[in-house]
Order: structure tokens, then sequence, then C-alpha cells
């Protein structure tokens, strides 16, 4: 059973369209040794959830990042889902930033702030960026608000995440729903806030979607796969290293007896001992690295 996925499908008969993600076992992983709170790992969660909803509605290769930055207890939530044309599965990392013994609703936790979103295109290596003031008293709150006013498109955005499990439903009201049934949208987001986390552990999409909107006719498409992808690089730490150059790096170790250098994105360290960095100038002078 596939449980780390977004399904895209459409209303046919309504002009709405939806994606949803369920993830578990990308999710675990992507919080093994943080350490973070129930109520944090729920915030990095939900904001996880919608930046693989948006990445996946996204044509060819790049990179979706969402930031919420507040001045409250937890100032920084980052959500990165990445794309390319030598894998069929999305790449999801993420981080957050917060006091401890952070609690509170989500607006006291984050307080007042700023939604960026950035995409990248891998193609063109442009990139775009939308930075809106935080409105709303949930991160779902807040997230519709940005999209409704960014996409002309009334949005509806369900969020849930605790330690084993993240799922997310988009719903976006097309122009001519109306037109096709003007109850139509009424009618999905009622049925659609019944969803509960749950209901998603373990069902199949297909099912899940047609239990919870029963008398709609549904068209569902191929699968997106979701997978945790942040691994470990010394050989790009040893490169950005030499480009600070030897005299500087000599120094750090002088005075702290190591060079450690920490990748919050991915939980990663790396430490460098006199050796280490003795290495990897020798390398530099002869413009090789060892096998």
């Amino acid at each position: 059973m596939r449980t780390d996925y977004v399904q895209r499908f459409l209303f046919e008969d309504l002009d709405i369209r939806g994606r949803l993600v369920c993830l578990t076992g990308a999710w675990e992983r992507m919080l093994e040794g943080r350490g973070y709170p129930d109520q944090i790992a729920e915030l990095l969660g939900q904001t996880t959830a919608l930046g693989v909803l948006l990445g996946a509605n996204r044509k060819g290769a790049g990179r979706t990042t969402l930031q919420v930055r507040g001045n409250g207890p937890v100032p920084l939530l980052v959500a990165d889902c990445q794309s390319d044309l030598t894998s069929a599965e999305l790449k999801i990392r993420g981080m957050a930033h917060f006091e401890p013994g952070a609690q509170g609703s989500v607006r006291e936790l984050i307080g007042e702030g700023r939604f960026a979103l950035m995409l990248e295109d891998a193609a063109s290596g442009q990139i775009y960026q939308s930075v809106v003031p935080l409105e709303g008293e949930t991160l779902s709150e807040i997230f519709a608000h940005y999209l409704t006013q960014s996409e002309q498109l009334p949005s509806f955005v369900l969020l849930f995440a605790d330690g084993s499990a993240l799922c997310g439903l988009l719903l976006e009201k097309l122009p001519k729903a109306d037109e096709r049934d003007a109850d139509g949208w009424n009618r999905v987001t009622q049925f659609a806030a019944t969803l509960t986390l749950d209901e998603t552990r373990d069902a199949q999409p297909y099912d899940l979607l047609t239990k919870l909107f029963p008398e709609e006719l549904l068209r569902v498409y191929m699968l997106d796969a979701v997978e945790y992808h942040c691994p470990y690089d010394e050989d790009k730490v040893r490169d950005m290293l030499r480009s600070l150059g030897r005299a500087e790096v000599e120094g750090i170790l002088a005075e702290k007896g190591e060079v450690l250098i920490k990748n919050e994105m991915c939980n990663h360290e790396y430490r460098f001992d006199a050796g280490a960095v003795a290495s990897i100038f020798k390398e530099q002078a002869h413009g090789q690295r060892p096998d």
C-alpha cells in the first residue's frame, strides 16, 4: 500500500479540482533525530503538507519552498519540495526553529509575521517569490487566504499532522464552477471539512476520496510518490570550506579546536579536525580529491 503520495483529482461535473497528500514513512524520516515537541511537529507537518500540495501542481523540474516567519516563540517554519526529470518522486525536507517550552495557539506560537512562497525553475534558474502578511488563526486559514489572493481562485485547505503521519487536502474553485452547479462548491467543502487525520493513515487515496465525496463524479490522476531526501554530502561541505580559504578555516580551527558545520535543514553535522582540514587544502593544492 502506498502511503507517501499526492493524489490529484477533478470533480467532473463541478469545475472544481483538488489534491490530497498523505505521508507516513517519509514524514517519520523527516522527523528522525530532531526531538521536536508534538505541537512543533504538527506545525512543521502542516507546512510540509502544503509544500507538497503546491509542488505537485508544478510542471517540469523545480523547487517549491514555503517559509512562515514570525515574532513568536516559533519564529521559523520551512518546507521544501523538489521535483526533477530523473525521478518520478517528489522530494521533501524541512525544519522548524522554536524556543524551548513554547506553547499556545498557532498565532501565539508564530506571532505576527509573513508567509513566503518561492518557486525555482530548474530549466531557467529563475526564482519567483511572493511574500504576504500572515492572516488567519490557523495554518490552514493562513494558507487558504494566501492561495485565494495569489491565484484569484477560492481555495479550501485542510491540514493535519502528528508525529507519525500528515495529510492535507486542497480544493480550488475554477472560474466556471458556479455555472456548472451553483451549490457545488458549498457542498464539496462541507464534505471535505469532515476529513480527519486518522481516516488517511491506512487508506488508499481513491477509496478515501469516494468515501469523502460519495455523490460526486471524480476523475483521479496518476499518483505522485513522495520521499524524504536530504543526503549526507561531505564533498559539498569540503568545497564550501575551500571557497572560504585556508587562512579563515585554520583560524576557526585554532579558536574552536575543530571546524563544525551544521546543516539545519537536513539535521546533519560535519566535523573537521586538524588532519581533515590539512587534507582539504592538500587536495586543493594538487587539484584533486583522494579516493
